[in-house]
């Protein structure tokens, strides 16, 4: 049986910043297809968000057996600066491995590797939907993987992404769902003039501060029983006026929502473009993702089962954190996030304990078994 941790290792070694192609979708190709995966690779995008590498792996059972899916990323973020060492040549050190992707989420993708070959062909149908594109736009990603696998009629029953839930050790949280995400940016248009001669000129400034004002105050809800309250925030703020003795012809701000299940995105855009039309100016609105809860059921009571059996820990079920590739999963089948501790991702030095890969790759193990037995 392949070992999580050499696995990782190869993973690490082969620098993936997003979006990724080539040599990192080489080793994931080469742990695969021994063990039976039938390998499909496509590049999607071109520049400036591409291009991307995407793999969707699929080792088929018994006709009519039930179709369990690992999903997740291969390309990192950037690795930055002042690491110990260097952040793409995986080692070992006080039982921590260290480099970029060893927690988000190469080390997971490893345990998945592992964890598939200790479950029979004949257990039932399973494959592996992986993407370049989490980290950055997430455009040519695993929504072009769901087109493909709708084209191959590979729908999995079940999926799991393997992104870092764990807070504070190793299976306590698993995520059920998670909040959409809305951007918008926001345009005031004036007209440009001597300050000494306002009159002869049209301020967009005091305009978008009273749009501004108005969207702040808003309160988007409560909360729901799985989810925490909306919340807006105002996160840029443009003027980009150098002299001191000009009105500007123009202002501009952006706006992030992360929103619950009592809202859509585009109802959300639509609220906020008619604040933006009363103040005379115009909203361009984004939608990264929708909310979505996969409900307290057999499918978390599996996970939560297979993280007890090997813990002795039961994981909380919860919907906090930021989006995932999950909000695109989503539309093809039940979906559920769990992996290693997140205390280290997007860090300097990121590392995961040598120990939690391979209690990861046994509880994956455990999960698949029981997804595919039904």
């Amino acid at each position: 049986m392949p070992h999580p941790l050499d696995l990782a290792k190869r993973l690490i070694a082969a620098p993936s910043v997003t979006p990724a192609t080539g040599v990192v979708f080489d080793e994931l190709d080469a742990m695969l297809r021994p063990m039976g995966f039938a390998i499909h690779r496509f590049i999607a995008g071109s520049a400036p968000d591409g291009p991307v590498e995407n793999l969707f792996a699929i080792r088929r059972g018994p006709a009519g057996s039930r179709h369990f899916a690992f999903a997740g990323h291969v390309d990192v973020v950037p690795p930055g600066l002042g690491w110990t060492g260097d952040a793409f040549t995986p080692e070992v050190r006080g039982g921590l491995l260290y480099g970029r992707g060893a927690v988000d989420m190469k080390g997971a993708i490893a345990a998945m590797v592992a964890a598939a070959a200790e479950v029979p062909a004949e257990a039932g149908t399973m494959s592996f939907i992986i993407t370049g594109d989490e980290e950055g736009p997430a455009v040519h990603g695993t929504r072009a993987l769901i087109d493909l696998m709708r084209e191959l009629g590979e729908l999995p029953n079940l999926c799991l992404v393997g992104e870092p839930t764990s807070v504070h050790r190793l299976g306590d949280m698993v995520k059920i769902g998670r909040r959409g995400s809305l951007n918008i940016w926001l345009t005031v248009e004036g007209r440009e003039g001597h300050v000494a001669y306002p009159h002869l000129a049209d301020n967009p400034v005091p305009r978008l501060v009273r749009m501004l004002a108005e969207i702040d105050a808003l309160v988007l809800d409560q909360g729901t029983d799985w989810f925490q309250p909306s919340n807006l925030e105002i996160t840029d703020l443009k003027v980009g006026n150098p002299a001191t003795n000009v009105i500007p012809a123009r202002a501009k701000a952006r706006l992030s929502i992360r929103f619950n299940d009592r809202h859509t995105g585009a109802a959300l855009a639509e609220r906020i473009g008619a604040i933006a039309l009363a103040h005379g100016g115009e909203a361009l609105p984004i939608i990264s993702g929708e909310p979505f809860l996969t409900a307290p059921g057999a499918f978390s009571a599996l996970v939560q089962e297979a993280v007890r059996a090997e813990t002795g820990l039961t994981p909380e079920l919860s919907t906090s954190g930021g989006t995932s590739d999950a909000r695109f999963l989503r539309s093809v089948c039940p979906v559920i996030e769990f992996g290693l501790t997140n205390a280290t991702m997007h860090k300097r030095d990121e590392a995961v304990a040598v120990a939690d890969l391979d209690a990861l790759t046994r509880i994956y193990a455990r999960i698949a078994r029981a997804a595919l037995a039904g």
